[in-house]
């Protein structure tokens, strides 16, 4: 496919596209087939250090434009990118592996937040507090939280982006992203699109590097940088947060989940089925909302086991860049090796594999359902990240929700039942930032997205997201007469 100048090999920093100082690079490779597609800049934190500069440089005149000026050059970004959808989503699947159809969708999403926030920019408003005293006036204003860095994920290289830098941009914030070495190429390629879009130089920079560990250290101990937005996993999660304490840096961090599905008896069962396969098997397990534990009552536990393993088998893997293909490759080796050993890990413990559970070549891998896990599986408590379901028994709506809260994670959870009044008393009880009610996809650019206890803490998109790009200022007017 013609990319129209969308396969960039260099890295944005200050308007300019630029090679790493030390002249290193590093391949980026094709998972489905294992062909190298580019080579580009392997940064380190000099380079990291310059675009941190040229962020800051460009935030005062930047953070001093009105929402509505801001608003039209983001409303240009998101245009572009949807004029390019086909190339960014082919662009997409090449180097993450993403089957071409949900990175069609992938692209839809991701422009939704640059357009859902561009409308933000303009709609920042503060409040007027009624005054203590009849010499007062205290008013309440919005402000630029200042140099925000994102660090984003190989699982949605697009979509992880705009959700974080829609907001950014939006508050008045400049950005500094580093997408992750997997998947740099769709990060670049909106890069070049937000060049065109109009934002200044420094507003926008992309800095690519395999060393991600001191990118991060960069972001959290350079005082320049006010903001820091990370989506990965807890324990790196956890030493940024740890790492940012001496400069009191404002964080949002989406980090692991172990996301159950829970199935009662009264239960629509097909659509359940139809929600738990779209849940699970979306861009094959490799998301941080897919379902990692279906939870079944008894008496329809054999009814759910059959149709669901039945729907499995239908799905189709192959060629990632047809449009009828549902399944693609795993990642990487390690996470090949991951779902190997959970596999083996859940059959040793006495679970049955009623479909699946075999590679099919290269980092391909059979969409897979395990029959009779119990909690003592490795899979019950670490999240697998690849195509394999275990189903779980349980009796009573109060052993789903314990089964369900048992986890130090909270990000999203799943739950199917005609009963309204059971609907609301699950999605109340259970632990998680974001509650799907007969529904298998939750997520939209207007609603919050982020979890609660060890999933992190903050929200991305709706009107809340902006809250965590701005600073709230309190002005209190004295000495007036009335």
């Amino acid at each position: 496919m013609e990319l129209k100048g969308l396969l960039k090999t260099q890295a944005y920093i200050n308007g300019k596209w630029v090679g790493a100082a030390s002249g290193k690079t590093f391949d980026v490779t094709n998972p489905a087939t294992g062909e190298i597609i580019a080579a580009i800049p392997d940064m380190d934190r000099s380079d990291v250090q310059k675009a941190i500069d040229a962020a800051d440089a460009a935030w005062p005149a930047y953070r001093d434009m009105t929402g509505k000026e801001r608003a039209g050059i983001m409303r240009n970004w998101f245009n572009l990118m949807m004029e390019n959808k086909d190339e960014l989503a082919y662009l997409m699947t090449i180097e993450s592996g993403k089957v071409m159809t949900e990175s069609l969708g992938e692209v839809t999403y991701g422009a939704s937040f640059i357009e859902w926030f561009a409308e933000e920019a303009k709609r920042a408003y503060g409040d007027v507090i009624p005054q203590h005293t009849r010499d007062r006036r205290l008013v309440v204003i919005k402000q630029s939280v200042g140099v925000a860095a994102a660090i984003t994920p190989w699982n949605f290289p697009l979509a992880m982006i705009t959700r974080k830098v829609g907001p950014a941009l939006a508050a008045g914030s400049p950005v500094i992203v580093k997408p992750p070495s997997e998947t740099p190429l769709t990060g670049l390629a909106i890069s070049y699109l937000a060049e065109n879009a109009g934002f200044p130089p420094g507003v926008y920079n992309t800095v690519t590097s395999t060393n991600s560990s001191e990118v991060g250290k960069e972001f959290c101990e350079n005082k320049k940088v006010r903001k820091l937005s990370f989506t990965g996993s807890t324990p790196v999660g956890k030493i940024l947060m740890s790492q940012s304490a001496p400069t009191l840096k404002k964080l949002s961090l989406e980090l692991g989940g172990n996301a159950p599905f829970i199935v009662f008896d009264d239960a629509d069962i097909d659509a359940a089925v139809k929600g738990a396969l779209i849940s699970k098997y979306r861009h094959n397990g490799q998301t941080c909302v897919c379902v990692n534990r279906i939870l079944v009552q008894d008496k329809v536990y054999d009814e759910f086991v059959d149709k669901f393993t039945q729907a499995v088998q239908g799905l189709k893997s192959g060629n990632v860049l047809d449009k009828d293909v549902q399944v693609g490759p795993l990642i990487n080796e390690k996470g090949l090796n991951k779902v190997k050993e959970f596999i083996k890990d859940a059959v040793d413990k006495g679970a049955i594999i009623t479909t699946g559970g075999k590679g099919t070549g290269g980092l391909f891998f059979q969409p897979t359902v395990l029959a009779n896990a119990t909690q003592e599986m490795i899979i019950a408590r670490e999240e697998v990240f690849g195509p394999v379901a275990p189903i779980f028994r349980f009796h009573t709506e109060e052993e789903a929700i314990q089964m369900a809260n048992d986890t130090e994670y909270g990000l999203a959870s799943y739950f199917y039942s005609k009963d309204v009044n059971r609907c609301w008393r699950v999605a109340e009880a259970l632990e998680y930032g974001m509650v799907g009610i007969n529904e298998g996809i939750i997520s939209t650019e207007v609603a919050p997205f982020g979890g609660m206890k060890e999933s992190g803490f903050g929200r991305e998109g709706s009107k809340y997201g902006m809250d965590y790009f701005m600073e709230i200022k309190y002005l209190c007017y004295g000495g007036v007469k009335s």
